[in-house]
């Protein structure tokens, strides 16, 4: 682990195991927590400032959303990304994200076209961190949402964020990534202003799958990374 957890913050208002649940969902998805990292209770517990019963509460739930694998007498790990997670969430994520772009097109307001262009401005400076970068990204994603006028698509889409999340820090991480996402998202809104809904449509579709193509890298990559660090940590005799 790169970086230690910080102790949480109690909430009057959730259950201390859900507030433990969404530190450590959001430390995995951030990275502070990485695939195949072995997931200490004791470590764990000490560095967020709570007991092991909240963090091993925490921990099962995180199972149940993949977040986490349990392994036999071994004990819980990270969950790694595997290159089918990958093509299905992206699989998905193209379509709708291409429909909501088509919709934001014929439905978005004045006021939300200028927000979207105000968030591009705010995306392209220099001096902000991967945490304010994967914020903002997010927010224009959003944005484009609500701007389709659909509940459902927008709630289908908010059922995929934790997954989506976790996805767009890895590949916003990646060199280059970021200007190239800022380019794709200014032609994005353009054809939104312009209310050309096809061409909004494939441009998003085409962003969904150039960050995909991204994933596949960082994924490849990191693969490479590990089988180097395993070959250096067990030199043939």
């Amino acid at each position: 682990m790169g970086r230690k957890l910080v102790p949480v913050k109690l909430d009057s208002y959730k259950p201390l195991r859900e507030v433990v649940f969404e530190s450590l969902r959001e430390a995995i998805i951030n990275g502070v927590l990485e695939p195949g990292e072995r997931l200490m209770e004791i470590q764990l517990a000490e560095e967020m400032g709570v007991s092991r019963t909240p963090v091993r509460e925490a921990i099962r739930k995180l199972e149940l959303e993949n977040f986490v694998v349990m392994i036999p007498r071994k004990g819980a790990y990270v969950a790694g990304v595997s290159h089918k997670d990958i093509a299905e969430v992206f699989e998905i994520r193209s379509a709708l994200e291409g429909l909501a772009a088509g919709l934001a097109a014929e439905r978005a307001t004045e006021e939300e076209i200028k927000e979207m262009e105000k968030i591009l401005l705010h995306h392209d400076r220099e001096d902000m961190s991967l945490e304010d970068i994967v914020s903002t990204d997010t927010d224009f994603h959003a944005l484009v949402y609500k701007a389709s006028r659909n509940e459902r698509l927008i709630q289908i889409l908010e059922n995929l964020r934790e997954q989506i999340q976790r996805f767009r820090t890895t590949s916003l991480s990646v060199p280059g990534r970021l200007k190239d996402a800022i380019s794709e998202h200014q032609a994005i809104v353009e054809a939104i202003a312009r209310q050309d809904g096809e061409e909004a449509q494939v441009l998003a579709t085409a962003h969904i799958m150039n960050a995909e193509n991204i994933m596949f890298e960082a994924l490849r990559l990191s693969q490479e990374k590990k089988s180097s660090e395993e070959q250096a940590n067990n030199p043939k005799e």
